[in-house]
């Protein structure tokens, strides 16, 4: 049983997370953004290295191409990354300065916008996180990780 769990474990698109049906995992799902521009999704599930637990935060973000700012709220989080709900979206591709806020406590990170739901919000990667923050961003996910 070790081999196959170790054959599995080097599958890069093996992940500890529930299982997605092949059809909802097609490589040629569409999105669009708010400027219309048609975006790919090609399997964001299957690059998450982090497990994204449902947490709630006030996020400020600075699209640093355009200038644009956009605020919304987090509806989930990981180490890696968050979904931002918001209407207003950004391409994906856009790499956004953020700050996350909740009890006090803030997370400033450089964040790169991976998936794009019209009229629902965007997921984003975390490209790095403010040295000041990381820790803060370390006791939210580990509290998560720990309620049941």
């Amino acid at each position: 049983m070790k081999l196959a769990f170790d054959q599995y474990a080097l599958d890069a698109r093996y992940s500890p997370e529930p299982r997605v049906p092949e059809f909802a995992m097609r490589n040629d799902t569409c999105m669009e953004s708010d400027s219309g521009k048609r975006a790919k999704e090609s399997g964001v599930r299957d690059r998450r290295y982090s497990i994204r637990h449902p947490f709630a935060t006030e996020v400020e973000m600075l699209e640093l191409k355009s200038g644009s700012r956009v605020s919304g709220v987090t509806s989930d989080l990981s180490r890696g990354g968050c979904f931002v709900c918001t209407r207003r979206t950004l391409e994906v591709g856009a790499r956004v300065r953020g700050t996350l806020t909740r009890g006090g406590q803030k997370v400033e990170m450089l964040a790169v916008v991976r998936v794009v739901k019209p009229q629902v919000g965007m997921g984003l990667e975390f490209l790095d996180v403010d040295r000041d923050s990381h820790a803060t961003l370390l006791t939210w996910t580990e509290s998560l990780r720990k309620s049941p």
